[in-house]
């Protein structure tokens, strides 16, 4: 069976405006199915933890939903939004995103992901964890599929 880079950015939001949400959705299928690339945390403590919390979705149930019912994005989202107690006003979701935006990698993963890119830590990278993240998943793919 093959596995897959999770190359949805954490910076795509689907309809519901919720940045990550669209990745936390892939990596969590992948996983579900066994197809998640070795590396990926199907759920991680990161951005998809952040996403669960300002969304107020219970982990358990979101990656049981995802496991048993296999839904599409569209769906998942659908699933998302009739969640007891889910936030998504415009606030609330402007929140999320800002601080998604806003999160910046400790020295080391910034140091590591630019290393595996060829790239020098000096500056000239833009150092959010989105655009960090980014790279980290090109050159995972690159490795495992392109090389």
């Amino acid at each position: 069976m093959s596995t897959y880079v999770p190359l949805i950015s954490s910076g795509v939001a689907g309809p519901l405006g919720v940045l990550h949400l669209p990745r936390l959705w892939l990596k969590a299928s992948l996983e579900a199915t066994g197809q998640l690339a070795a590396g990926y945390p199907g759920c991680g403590k990161g951005y998809d933890q952040m996403v669960l919390d300002g969304l107020g979705l219970d982990r358990q149930a979101t990656l049981d939903f995802i496991k048993s019912s296999r839904p599409t994005y569209p769906a998942f989202e659908a699933w998302v939004k009739g969640q007891p107690g889910v936030k998504l006003s415009k606030a609330s979701v402007q929140k999320l995103n800002l601080s998604i935006q806003g999160y910046i990698h400790d020295d080391g993963t910034r140091k590591g992901i630019l290393a595996a890119s060829n790239l020098a830590d000096d500056c000239s990278v833009f150092p959010d964890a989105i655009n960090l993240n980014n790279l980290d998943d090109w050159s995972e793919f690159h490795s495992a599929v392109l090389k």
